[in-house]
């Protein structure tokens, strides 16, 4: 896939992707998964590639559930809100099919439900969105790394909208991994239209250097 290849030529460790069927929609049907998998892995091979299960892409906790049970062809990686209804059998249900979890956590009640339920040291990472469900998301972060505190899981912080940005820096200073596309801003820092997914990876780099270079 084009745009996979220009993002990891700019720089990104992984790919992550929102599944559709043919008609655009968001899909975990089998078919749909496989077809973008294959078409990512084909043109990038050796690349991990991570897919969204988030509850608004199939509501039905059960119907989700079912529909990741029948996947032949599986992502490197699933990204999983804990705090959605049934989260936490549909991990364990990725983790039996050998997929990676990216844990989504919005709030530090998602991240204790996460530790209560045994699951995160089998996690591949925990994923930070406190922008996701709060006004205030670096009163959220802070909410959650308290309730993460000496949980030995790598995590990546994930902003969006107007904490995009910050969350980048943000990140960096952590020692977090982080994320950068379209699906998350459309606009570089200087107030511009970003031409595409290459031109913010790029972007976001170089603010991430910044900080590894002090």
């Amino acid at each position: 896939m084009r745009e996979a290849r220009a993002a990891l030529a700019a720089g990104a460790g992984a790919i992550h992707v929102h599944v559709r069927d043919t008609a655009g929609r968001e899909s975990l049907a089998p078919d749909d998964v496989a077809r973008c998998l294959n078409a990512i892995r084909d043109g990038n091979p050796g690349t991990s590639v991570g897919i969204s299960t988030a509850a608004w892409i199939v509501p039905n906790a059960n119907e989700r559930l079912s529909l990741v049970e029948m996947w032949g062809t599986i992502p490197d990686f699933a990204s999983v809100n804990v705090h959605e209804e049934g989260a936490i059998e549909l991990m364990r249900t990725l983790l039996d099919k050998g997929v990676g979890i990216e844990a989504g956590v919005w709030n530090g009640n998602a991240a204790r439900l996460l530790i209560k339920s045994g699951e995160v040291k089998n996690c591949l990472r925990i994923l930070i969105e406190p922008a996701e469900a709060s006004l205030d998301p670096r009163g959220s972060l802070l909410e959650i790394e308290t309730a993460l505190e000496g949980v030995k899981v790598p995590r990546l912080l994930h902003g969006a909208d107007t904490f995009a940005w910050e969350a980048i820096a943000l990140a960096a200073q952590r020692g977090y991994d982080t994320r950068a596309g379209l699906e998350d801003m459309l606009r570089i820092p200087d107030g511009s239209i970003a031409k595409d997914n290459a031109e913010l990876i790029a972007v976001a780099l170089r603010i991430a250097q910044t900080f590894f270079l002090r």
